[in-house]
């Protein structure tokens, strides 16, 4: 338990700190975003430069490097979106009387740039840990980026917690692109399709032929996706996720945004999180 209960730990608190970092920076007023980007920037050089480096080492260290800097730049890049720096063509509130999918294509227009980039990072990536023993970096900012597009799904389709209280203020105008619905049929299916992958991870860091290195870095990526998984939960259980972050959290109260007419049974397509699952 030992071996194992450490890397669970680590995640969970890297998660967790992260997670409440950006939505801290995010909050505060627009005047510091300047800042706040450029020592993104900073911090993104950093994590690139120690995944390179990681993705030639074969120690339990170099796991624990690599998975730290695929969070870190995950992070920094949701950080760019939330504070309105790279987001999409489109700035505005959803217009009345769109169709389901109409809506949809507008809410990708939101965020075109920023996916563009998210997947401009992930070939990045690759190609750099393309052929080296150690891929957690890569394979944990891919773990983020799938699982942030089955929340966005599920909120298209429809969930009844959306946390749009969450948003920054330049991203306020998102909320009119949400709803609020009981259940969509997609949610038991990527909930379960996750939970299915995170066992075969766990399963496969357990077997006995897997060095302790790679059972690190297969533990790491098993937890975040199963926090992944629970975020996915927070969107329809009535849990109090936003007490976990209260200290990143603004107090006071955000002005209402009423979606457009004929939003109740439509979508929503709109981060979550900011670090897993997004």
């Amino acid at each position: 338990m030992a071996d194992y209960g450490f890397p669970l730990l680590f995640a969970l608190g890297l998660w967790w700190f992260s997670t409440g970092v950006v939505l801290y920076l995010d909050n505060l007023p627009g005047r510091t975003f300047r800042w706040t980007l450029v020592g993104g920037s900073i911090v993104l050089a950093i994590a690139i430069f120690t995944l390179v480096i990681s993705s030639a080492a074969t120690s339990v260290f170099g796991a624990y490097v690599a998975f730290t800097s695929g969070v870190v730049i995950w992070g920094v890049i949701e950080m760019s979106y939330f504070t309105g720096f790279i987001t999409g063509p489109r700035k505005t509130p959803c217009p009345p009387g769109c169709s389901k999918w109409q809506r949809f294509g507008l809410a990708i227009l939101t965020s075109l740039y920023h996916e563009l980039l998210i997947l401009s990072t992930v070939l990045f990536m690759a190609l750099i840990t393309w052929g080296e023993p150690n891929k957690v970096g890569t394979w944990t900012f891919v773990v983020l980026w799938v699982m942030r597009w089955s929340a966005k799904l599920n909120l298209f389709l429809g969930v009844p917690n959306l946390n749009e209280d969450w948003l920054p203020e330049p991203l306020r105008y998102l909320k009119t692109y949400m709803v609020k619905r009981a259940m969509n049929l997609l949610f038991p299916l990527s909930v379960t399709l996750a939970t299915i992958v995170d066992v075969l991870i766990v399963l496969q860091a357990l077997a006995p032929e897997v060095s302790s290195a790679e059972a690190v870095g297969l533990i790491l990526v098993a937890s975040l996706l199963g926090l992944a998984i629970l975020e996915h939960w927070f969107l329809v259980l009535p849990l109090p996720d936003e007490a976990l972050w209260a200290w990143a959290l603004p107090s006071h109260p955000s002005a209402p945004v009423n979606p457009p007419s004929g939003a109740a049974e439509n979508d929503p397509v709109t981060p979550h999180r900011a670090v897993a699952s997004s």
